[in-house]
C-alpha cells in the first residue's frame, strides 16, 4: 500500500518536470547538413513587412502522422550527410549510439568511463544534434537552433569535468527586457527582471505596485516548487516491471521524490494547481498587470502549439526559477563560443574516456533478431553490431523509421499504435542573424558609444499583452502562420566576444505560433519565398520596436518548421521530440509502461528527449539513460558510475 501510494505521489510531481525545458530548443540526435540560402544587403531586401506570405497552395507538407513509413524511406526526409562516411575498424561494440546530439553524447561518456567500448554515430558533419556552433556568415558564429543555457545537471558538468574542456557560462542579468512602443498606450514605459530584487519591483511598480510588493511572494513560491523538481530530473523514472536491478533503483528513486514532498508539503497542493491549470489561471490570481503576465506567459508556450489559456501550460512558469548557471540559482546564460561548445565539451569527455564518435554517418536501419536489437545497418550497407543500441532520434524516427514495418515490425502492436499517433504540434521558428550594429529600442535608445547596455543582455519579449498570445495561437491552430507571431530576441554577442567580429553582432529570433501543417490556401514551407516572407513578417514587428534592425541584417539563416525537421531531424518541427501535453509526460513518455528508457525490443534504449524528462539541452535523459543501461551492462558498478544532484 504505502509503496502504491508513492508511485501515485510520484507520478503527479513528475508532471512538473518539463518546466524545465520548453525555454531552449531540443534536438538531440542524428541531424543532417543543411546551409541555407542567406539574404543580405546586396542580395535582398529585409524591408518590413507585415502582410500575409504570399499564398502558394502547392500542397507539398510533408506527410502527417500516423502513415507508415519503413526503415530507409526517411532517406529523402532529412537532409543527406554532407561528407562520405569511414567504417570504424572494429564493427562489433559493446554500445552503438544513433545520434550525436548532447544527450547521446552524455550517455557515450558515461558509458565509456564505465569501462565499455562505445560508438557513438552523427549523420552530420558536427556533433550536437540541435547544440550546435555553425559559422554560416564568415565571422558569426550562430547557435543555431537551441540558445539558451542554464538546464545541463550540475552533476554532469562536474562528472565530465567539462570546464576543463572549454565549457563556460556567461550568465546574464537583466535576464528579460520587454519594451512598449513610446507612441503606445504605455508610453514607452520598460520592464526588467533582473537578479536585483529591489529594482525589478520598481520596474514592475511603474506598472503595477501592487504586482511588485506580489512579485518577490510569487518567486518564492516558484523557488520551493523548483526543489521539489530537482530529484525528479537526476533519476529514471521507478521502473517495476524491469529487472531485480531496477526495482531496487526504483525503491530509492522513488525514497528521494518521496522525501522531497515531504520536505515541501505544504506546496504540493499548490503545487498540483501549477501544473494542471492554464497559465492565464495563476497569473491572474497573482497579477493584474498584461505587461507582467505577457511577459512571463510566453514562457508557458515555448515549443508549444497551445496558448497560456490552456489547460496545462501553468507549470512551465516554472522555468523562470529553473535555470542553473555557474553555482546561481535561477539564471540562464549563454556558453561562450556558442551552444556547440556544450556538445564539444561532453564529446571532449566521452573521447577521452575511449569512445569513438563517427560523423557523416546516417543509419538506415536498426537491425533486430528473436525480439532483440542486433546492430545497425549504414546507408552505404555496412553492417555495426553491439550489446546494447541506444537512439538519440526521435520516438518516431527511432520506431517508425529506423525499425521494419507491417508484418516484419518486431514492436508489440499497442506500443506501435500509441507511437504513430504521438502528437508532435510546436510552431517553432527561428531565425539567426548577423547585424552590423546593436538594435536600438525607441523607448531605450543605444548608448553613443554603441556598446551593449542591460537592454541587450537578457531575452528581449515584444508582447505587451496577454491578448497578443490568445491570438496568434489562434491562427496557428487553423493552420495560418500568426500575423503578429510571439517573438523571443537574443544576442549573445552582448556577452561573448568570440562569436562576431567587433562592433558587430550576433541576434537570435525564436518565433513561435508558425505551424507545421500549414492550411495549402496560405501557402507552404516547401516553397523558401514562404518562409523568407514569413521572416520579413517577424523582422516588421522588430521594426516597429527598433526602428532600422532590418537595415542592420547583413546575413540571416531561416529554420522554418521544414527545414527543423530537414536539418536537425525534428520530427515535424518539433523541438522537444514530440510536444510536452500531459498525457506525453512521465510515465507516458514515449510510451505507457515505457518512460525508464527502456523499449519493447530488448537491448533497444531511448536516450534523447523522447524519453523522460524531456526536452532541454540538461543531459538528464542521456544521464540516466546510461544508469539503466549500465545494470543490464555493468551491473557489479551501476549507479555508481552515474553521478546523481
Amino acid at each position: 500500500f504505502v509503496w502504491v501510494v508513492v508511485v501515485l505521489l510520484v507520478d503527479n510531481m513528475l508532471m512538473a518536470a518539463v518546466a524545465v525545458r520548453r525555454l531552449c530548443v531540443r534536438g538531440h540526435h542524428h541531424a543532417t547538413q543543411c546551409v541555407l540560402p542567406l539574404r543580405t544587403k546586396a542580395t535582398s531586401a529585409t524591408a518590413a513587412t507585415t502582410a500575409a506570405p504570399e499564398a502558394k497552395p502547392d500542397g507539398a507538407n510533408a506527410k502527417r502522422k500516423g502513415n507508415n513509413a519503413p526503415p530507409a524511406a526517411a532517406r529523402g526526409k532529412y537532409d543527406a550527410s554532407p561528407g562520405s562516411f569511414a567504417c570504424p575498424e572494429r564493427t562489433d561494440r559493446d554500445v552503438i549510439i544513433i545520434g550525436g546530439g548532447h544527450n547521446g553524447l552524455v550517455s557515450a561518456a558515461y558509458l565509456a568511463k564505465a569501462g565499455l567500448d562505445v560508438l557513438v554515430l552523427e549523420r552530420r558533419h558536427v556533433v550536437g544534434g540541435a547544440a550546435v556552433t555553425e559559422e554560416l556568415v564568415p565571422g558569426f558564429k550562430f547557435s543555431r537552433a537551441s540558445y539558451l543555457a542554464g538546464l545541463l545537471r550540475p552533476q554532469i558538468i562536474s562528472d565530465l569535468d567539462l570546464a576543463r574542456f572549454g565549457f563556460k557560462y556567461l550568465p546574464r542579468d537583466p535576464s528579460s527586457f520587454t519594451p512598449s512602443l513610446p507612441d503606445g498606450p504605455l508610453g514607452g514605459k520598460s520592464l526588467f527582471l533582473s537578479s536585483d530584487e529591489d529594482a525589478t519591483c520598481k520596474s514592475i511598480a511603474q506598472f503595477s505596485p501592487k504586482d511588485a510588493e506580489a512579485f518577490p511572494r510569487y518567486e518564492a513560491f516558484l523557488d520551493e516548487c523548483r526543489e521539489l523538481v530537482q530529484p525528479l530530473l537526476s533519476n529514471p523514472l521507478p521502473d517495476v516491471a524491469g529487472s531485480l536491478a531496477d526495482k531496487g533503483a526504483a525503491v530509492l528513486s522513488a525514497t528521494k521524490m518521496a522525501g522531497a514532498a515531504l520536505k515541501h508539503r505544504k506546496v504540493l497542493a499548490p503545487f498540483y494547481e501549477l501544473f494542471t491549470a492554464p497559465a492565464t489561471h495563476i497569473l491572474d490570481r497573482w497579477f493584474e498587470s498584461d505587461m507582467l503576465k505577457a511577459t512571463l506567459a510566453t514562457d508557458a508556450i515555448i515549443g508549444s502549439m497551445g496558448s497560456p489559456s490552456h489547460p496545462g501550460s501553468a507549470y512551465v512558469l516554472l522555468h523562470h526559477v529553473m535555470g542553473e548557471a555557474a553555482g546561481q540559482k535561477g539564471v540562464w546564460a549563454y556558453v561562450q563560443g556558442g551552444m556547440g561548445a556544450v556538445s564539444e565539451s561532453i564529446a571532449a569527455a566521452a573521447r577521452e574516456a575511449g569512445c569513438e564518435i563517427a560523423t557523416n554517418a546516417t543509419v538506415d536501419e536498426i537491425t533486430c533478431s528473436d525480439g532483440r536489437a542486433t546492430g545497425v545497418r549504414m546507408a552505404d550497407g555496412t553492417q555495426l553490431t553491439a550489446k546494447a543500441i541506444l537512439s538519440n532520434a526521435t520516438p518516431h524516427a527511432t520506431f517508425r523509421e529506423l525499425l521494419p514495418q507491417g508484418a516484419s515490425n518486431p514492436l508489440p502492436d499497442d506500443f506501435s499504435r500509441h507511437v504513430a499517433h504521438m502528437d508532435y504540434s510546436c510552431g517553432a521558428f527561428k531565425i539567426n542573424c548577423a547585424v552590423d550594429k546593436l538594435p536600438s529600442f525607441s523607448c531605450l535608445p543605444n548608448a553613443p558609444s554603441g556598446k551593449p547596455g542591460p537592454q541587450h543582455r537578457g531575452t528581449i519579449h515584444f508582447e505587451n499583452t496577454m491578448a497578443e498570445i490568445e491570438t496568434a495561437q489562434q491562427e496557428a491552430a487553423a493552420g495560418r502562420p500568426a500575423t503578429r507571431p510571439v517573438i523571443e530576441m537574443t544576442i549573445p554577442s552582448s556577452l561573448d566576444k568570440t562569436i562576431s567580429p567587433m562592433g558587430k553582432h550576433v541576434v537570435q529570433l525564436f518565433v513561435q505560433y508558425a505551424p507545421y501543417h500549414v492550411d495549402p490556401s496560405v501557402g507552404s514551407w516547401a516553397d523558401p519565398e514562404f518562409g523568407e516572407a514569413f521572416a520579413d513578417r517577424v523582422f516588421g514587428i522588430v521594426d516597429e520596436f527598433a526602428p532600422g534592425f532590418s537595415s542592420s541584417v547583413i546575413g540571416r539563416d531561416v529554420l522554418t518548421p521544414l527545414k527543423l525537421e530537414q536539418v536537425f531531424g525534428l520530427h515535424e518541427g518539433n523541438i522537444m521530440h514530440g510536444s510536452l501535453g500531459l498525457h506525453q509526460l512521465a510515465f507516458t513518455r514515449p510510451a505507457p509502461g515505457w518512460a525508464s528508457h527502456r523499449t519493447p525490443l530488448t537491448d533497444l534504449y531511448l536516450c534523447g528527449a523522447g524519453a523522460h524528462p524531456g526536452g532541454g539541452v540538461m543531459g538528464a535523459a542521456g544521464a540516466n539513460c546510461a544508469k539503466v543501461v549500465l545494470r543490464r551492462l555493468r551491473p557489479e558498478r551501476g549507479e555508481e558510475s552515474v553521478g546523481s544532484d
